[in-house]
């Protein structure tokens, strides 16, 4: 398999990691991406739900636009 990468390129990743961020950080840097991942993956579910349902239920109008947008 070419480009993937065996055991040993990933002992020698995980070593830099230990290395640079310390054997304490790395749960919480790994919790971090894990939620950056989620919110990531429900904000592009939330895009294609929209897109689908501007699709199924016509044009959006201005009014319905103004509606959906957070209130600062």
């Amino acid at each position: 398999m070419t480009g993937a990468l065996s055991p040993v390129h990933w002992l020698i990743i995980v070593g830099v990691l230990v290395v640079l961020f310390g054997a304490k950080k790395l749960p919480d840097l790994a919790r971090s991406v894990g939620q950056s991942a989620r919110v990531f993956h429900s904000e592009i579910r939330e895009l294609s739900n929209e897109s689908a349902g501007r699709t199924a239920g016509g044009p959006e109008t201005a009014a319905t636009a103004e509606e959906r947008r957070p209130a600062a």
